[in-house]
């Protein structure tokens, strides 16, 4: 029974290293991923804001402290010659640009880009109000003190610690939902179930060979990606090995859980496709992959934590950023363990061999 098991692990480990576009988007885009994100935002937790300046014909001491105050504030400055600075508003680039304006200044913000364009605006008043105090002598405006770190105050305070996980999160659903959904159905699409079905192989141990070389699949692309981000980046795993694996298992379970039940909706590939899809890209926008949803609004928020993936992301990046135990997300395992049961006993109900 054990070599029937092994030899059908080998069998689909062999079946899926023919198909290199698979291997590609299983170990090489995360990784392309990391990389380039990483290295775009590494100077912290994403995107610097900045502000176009808009220069005056006549710079005077009043522009040069507040060009001051706004570096100091760390806004990323773009000064620019009125003409230019307008064709880059026209081709809706500027999320909020300041100029002068009589014996002050007017921000101009891009309503399709309120997101940057508020925040930015924030800190140019906050920079104008220390300006002011200093072009006429007063005492300046107290600022509250800042510091950067990740919630358990652990090292891993950069984007690129914070997109890991999500792509660990990310590519553990590709596979349940693409390496396994989209198998099975090609499987049945091709009358390849039904010779199976008059063999003398167990199904549940084809259905068991799929889970472990899946299970092993995404262990390796998770040793791919941590090594990677300790490499490129510094990122280390700051909490015990033991309980991640536990979190990638529960996630893995739930995933696979889905690909199995979604095939059993599907008659062709095409079909599938559809299917998956609208499952996979509300998942990967609205649980917190690449960014939070801070700015959404509440109910969606509370909404997608009852949603297996976003619990999932949450609880690895607690564990992998900030050395959490499990203990503290029970809840959040077991709404990833119920999505995991409910998904697995459909796929059992209803697998069939052709």
């Amino acid at each position: 029974m054990v070599m029937m098991i092994w030899r059908q692990f080998v069998m689909e480990w062999k079946l899926y290293s023919r198909d290199r576009m698979a291997m590609f988007w299983t170990f090489a885009f995360p990784v392309a991923m990391l990389l380039g994100f990483g290295v775009i935002f590494r100077g912290g937790g994403g995107p610097k804001l900045s502000i176009v300046y808009v220069e005056p014909a006549a710079p005077s001491p009043r522009d040069a402290a507040l060009l001051k105050a706004m570096d100091e504030v760390q806004l990323k400055v773009m000064p620019l010659a009125p003409a230019e600075a307008e064709a880059r508003w026209g081709r809706g680039e500027t999320a909020a640009e300041v100029l002068a304006d009589g014996e002050g200044y007017r921000l101009r913000l891009n309503s399709y880009l309120m997101a940057q364009g508020g925040a930015a605006a924030g800190l140019v008043n906050q920079a104008w109000l220390m300006a002011q105090a200093r072009l006429n002598g007063a005492p300046e405006p107290k600022r509250i003190p800042v510091s950067v770190e990740s919630p358990g105050g652990r090292k891993a305070s950069n984007y690129a610690a914070f997109l890991l996980p999500g792509l660990l999160g990310l590519n553990l659903m590709s596979i349940g939902l693409f390496s396994v959904g989209m198998v099975n159905v090609s499987y049945r699409e091709k009358g390849k179930f039904r010779r199976l079905a008059v063999t003398p192989l167990p199904k549940w141990i084809f259905l068991l060979g799929q889970v472990l070389q899946r299970l092993t699949i995404s262990l390796a692309q998770a040793l791919v990606l941590m090594t990677v981000g300790w490499l490129a980046f510094g990122i280390q795993n700051q909490g015990s090995y033991l309980d991640l694996l536990v979190v990638m298992v529960f996630g893995t379970a739930c995933f696979m859980s889905f690909g199995f039940a979604l095939s059993s909706f599907a008659e062709t590939s095409e079909s599938y496709a559809a299917i998956a899809n609208l499952l996979f890209f509300p998942l990967m926008l609205l649980s917190g992959v690449y960014f939070t949803l801070d700015s959404a609004p509440r109910w969606l928020q509370h909404a997608v934590t009852a949603l297996p993936l976003s619990p999932f992301l949450t609880t690895l990046r607690a564990v992998f950023n900030d050395g959490s135990g499990l203990a503290g997300h029970g809840l959040a395992l077991a709404i990833v363990g119920a999505w995991a049961l409910g998904a697995f006993l459909l796929a059992v109900r209803r697998f069939r061999w052709a």
